[in-house]
This record gives C-alpha cells, sequence and structure tokens, in this order.
C-alpha cells in the first residue's frame, strides 16, 4: 500500500536563496561565441585570420575564468554546509521549529531538558486540534466541555542551553516499525498516552489506525507500520485491590507489595516503557498483604504510603534485572505529576471577613510565571528520592532507566487542568449540586491535564530520547 505522508506545517527551509542559480550560470557561460563573417580586413589593416586567432585567444580566456568562478562557487556551497552535501542553505530558523540532521535532539548530557520557562506561542502551538484527533479521551477534552479560554494550548515549553525538537511523528513510526511502546500506570500515564496518540493520529491523517480496548490493557496500533502505542492500567505497579480499570475506588487501600507477574505478563516484550506512579500511595496508611488473597481476612501490616512505594519499587525493579531484555527494551519513569488544588499557593485572596479562600485551579487562565521554581505542597520530593535511588540501583546491575522529570515545568501550570470543563462520569447526587452551587469550584478536577496541552510536552521529551537512540 501506497503511504502519502500530508505534512502538518511547511518547511521553512524547502528552498533556500541560491537554490537554481548555479546550473543557469553554467549554461550562460558555457554557450558557444556567434560565427562571424568570412574575409574582411579589419580597421586596422589586419586580415582576419589574424582576428580569428585574437578571438579564439579571447575564448580560452573567458572559458578559463568561467571555471574558475564555479570551482569558488562550488567551494563555498560545500564549505557553508560542513558536511559536504551541495545543497541549498536554509533560512534562519526559530527555536520552536529549529531541525538538525539528527531531528534537533542534543546528545545526552548536553542539556536538561526539564530546566527553563514557558513562552507564550500562538504561532507555532498547540501541535493539534483538539477536535482532530480522533481518538481524544472525555476526561482531556476540556474545549469540547465547554472551556473557551483556549490560552492554555499555546504556551511552549523553551529549555534552558538547548531547544526541544519539534515532534515528528513519520521520525517516531520509523523508530516503531514491527515494535510496542507501552504506557504503564495510573490516570496520569493514560493522560501522557492519549497525548501520544493524537500526536501521531493528527500528524498522520491518511495512515491506517484502530484501538482495541482489552480491560486493563487498550491498544492503539497503526497498521502500516505494524507499530502499536499501549496503555495498561496499574495505578500501583504491583497488584493492588485498585486494579480494576473502572471500579478501583476503595475506602482502604491494599498492595501485594512483592508481586507483579500478573501485570507484567501484560508489558513483557515491549520495545519502549514508560512507567509512572505516585498519586495513589498519598495515602497516610495502606494495607501490605503478606499472602496470595485481597479478602478481608488476609493477613497484612499497615504502614505509611511512602514506604509501601518503596517496597513496591523494590518487586518493580528487581522484575526488570531478571525479566528484561537488555539489548530490546528503552525504559523511562514519568516523576511526578503535580495537581494545583490549593490556590494559595500562588495566591492569597481575601474575603471580607480577611479570611482567605480556595478556589483551587478553578477559573485559573495563566501560569505561573515566576522564575523562581515552584512546588506545591502536594509534591512530595522524597518519593521521587525513592525512585532515583532504585532507578540507580538498576543501573550498578546494568539496566538502564531514564526519569523524565516532568515535574518542574508541570509545577507552573496551574491554568492547564480541566477544571470544571470534563465529562461527569456518574450523576452528581443533590449534595454534590448543592456544593457547586454554593462553590463552582468544588467539582474542579486540578489533576489531570487538558489536551492538547502540557502531557504533550512529555512527549516531546520522551521523543527525543527515543529518536536519538
Amino acid at each position: 500500500m501506497t503511504v502519502s505522508v500530508i505534512p502538518t506545517r511547511k518547511s521553512r527551509g524547502a528552498a533556500g536563496a541560491g537554490g537554481g542559480g548555479h546550473e543557469e550560470a553554467c549554461l550562460l557561460v558555457d554557450a558557444p561565441p556567434a560565427k562571424k563573417p568570412h574575409a574582411r580586413v579589419a580597421a586596422w589593416g589586419v586580415t582576419d585570420t589574424a582576428s580569428v586567432g585574437l578571438r579564439v585567444h579571447h575564448f580560452f580566456l573567458l572559458a578559463l575564468l568561467a571555471l574558475l568562478l564555479l570551482l569558488v562557487l562550488a567551494a563555498t556551497v560545500t564549505t557553508d554546509h560542513g558536511d559536504g552535501a551541495s545543497e541549498p542553505l536554509a533560512p534562519a530558523m526559530t527555536t520552536a521549529s529549529r531541525s538538525h540532521d539528527n531531528g534537533g535532539v542534543r546528545a545526552a548530557g548536553e542539556c536538561d531538558m526539564s530546566s527553563g520557562r514557558w513562552v507564550y506561542d500562538g504561532a507555532a502551538y498547540p501541535l493539534y486540534r483538539e477536535s482532530a484527533c480522533r481518538f481524544m479521551s472525555d476526561q482531556t477534552a476540556c474545549e469540547k466541555f465547554g472551556r473557551t479560554d483556549l490560552r492554555y494550548q499555546r504556551w511552549r515549553w523553551q529549555p534552558h542551553g538547548c531547544d526541544l525538537p519539534r515532534f515528528d511523528a513519520m521520525k517516531l513510526l520509523q523508530r516503531l516499525r514491527n515494535k510496542r511502546l507501552a504506557f504503564v500506570g495510573d490516570s496520569l500515564n493514560r493522560n501522557q498516552w492519549v497525548s501520544m496518540v493524537c500526536l501521531i493520529d493528527t500528524a498522520t491523517p491518511t495512515l491506517h489506525k484502530s484501538m482495541a480496548n482489552n480491560g486493563s490493557l487498550i491498544s492503539f496500533k497503526i497498521h502500516e507500520f505494524n507499530a502499536s502505542v499501549d496503555f495498561y492500567w496499574s495505578p500501583l505497579l504491583v497488584e493492588s485491590n485498585s486494579d480494576d480499570p473502572v471500579y478501583h475506588q476503595t475506602p482502604d487501600r491494599a498492595v501485594r507489595a512483592g508481586s507483579i507477574a500478573k501485570h507484567a505478563r501484560r508489558w513483557t516484550g515491549a520495545d519502549v516503557l514508560v512507567f509512572n506512579s505516585y498519586l495513589w500511595w498519598r495515602r497516610p496508611a495502606i494495607k501490605v498483604l503478606r499472602g496470595s488473597s485481597f479478602e478481608a481476612a488476609a493477613a497484612y501490616e499497615v504502614t505509611d504510603g511512602l514506604r509501601a512505594f518503596e517496597l513496591a519499587l523494590r518487586t518493580w525493579s528487581d522484575w526488570l534485572e531478571h525479566h528484561l531484555d537488555r539489548a530490546r527494551t528503552q525504559l523511562f519513569f514519568t516523576s511526578t505529576s503535580p495537581t494545583h488544588q490549593h490556590s494559595d499557593e500562588w495566591e492569597v485572596n481575601a474575603g471580607d471577613d480577611g479570611a482567605s479562600s480556595n478556589h483551587q485551579c478553578y477559573n485559573e487562565t495563566e501560569p505561573i510565571l515566576a522564575e523562581e521554581v515552584h512546588r506545591g505542597r502536594d509534591t512530595d520530593p522524597a518519593f521521587a528520592r525513592a525512585v532515583e535511588a532504585e532507578v540507580a540501583r538498576l543501573a550498578e546491575r546494568g539496566v538502564a532507566v531514564r526519569v523524565l522529570d516532568v515535574t518542574r515545568l508541570s509545577e507552573h501550570r496551574k491554568d492547564a487542568h480541566p477544571s470544571v470543563h470534563r465529562r461527569q462520569w456518574t450523576p452528581p447526587t443533590a449534595a454534590e449540586l448543592a456544593a457547586r452551587e454554593r462553590d463552582p469550584s468544588s467539582g474542579a478536577d486540578c489533576v489531570h491535564w487538558c489536551l492538547p496541552g502540557v502531557p504533550d510536552v512529555w512527549n516531546q521529551m520522551l521523543y527525543a530520547h527515543i529518536v536519538a537512540s
């Protein structure tokens, strides 16, 4: 089947100045001189034989000069490219669209993509339209559910000292040909997965794609490339009583911290694995089961969320060490996705009585643009340190895991959550309706992210690492 690729943007370097002038110059120089009339006497008494000899002499001089000129032009073009390619030079490109031979990706360790600032860029962003993505989730389709201020879609992340590469869906699919990319984790990882699906789908409208839902596993397939981009629901990585992809809200959270095989068999064999886990551990107490059952009578110990998280991470890393195909699989762990549920972290709204009110992320339309790094109280660095420690332990055992540090850049985006512009999965109760009448922000979702939006940047970072490998 022939695949027609329709680019989403015109290349700014497709026709540089001087791209077609060299061939024309050769034709002019190489054209033979016009024939002169035969035997006549020159004004100075010189016969036509001498005149012809003089003309031949002049012709050779002109040809020599033309040859030298062509050599100079060729040397100039080759030198400007620096790689021996005689292509026309492209005009200067902006940081938003700069593209080098390696796809705009800098060498590992050359630049920290997580350190930078948000820049409003209404010309180059968003990378796609919400309505154009045929696989958009209602959980992240904020415009569909009434959001009219769309500035949140048009902010570009600008790292210090380098540029984030523009997402190139076809280049990614070339890397994923006959391969599988799988996101494993909770609803924030599903948020990132939907972003990746939309980035690919909207940029390749002519390709044949399909979506298959098999309980905890959802598979998005791009058939021409025999590639799949999957999401697997496993919010605590190990087995837990929250593993049902629909009915997972339980009052008492319990995990089998030493058991991961049930989940791992669903992602075994993937070529790129992207894990995450954080918010589901943010409880003062979690039951850690010792046996193989989640029955009420099962033996367990109660510990704090961080300790239970550390136990689960050790099980996860042990599995990677002993079962991973190290020559085949790239591993990533997406860092904490911050929430914005406490508006007093960036402002104080004083009422008539002098008391502050918390509207969470409700009606927030601008990022936190302060130069200093912002960190909300719901972001616990101890969990990040636990991940880093386990990743370092794996590195000592020859297993490479890259942490995608999305926390710092996402902390500043209080404007980019669904808030009240989202699908209500269950009808609100009378009490909930009354609460929303008194305080519209009470039903705000300040955890997940609107799309297009912040998770697109996470995937630009992921893309940079995948295509650089």
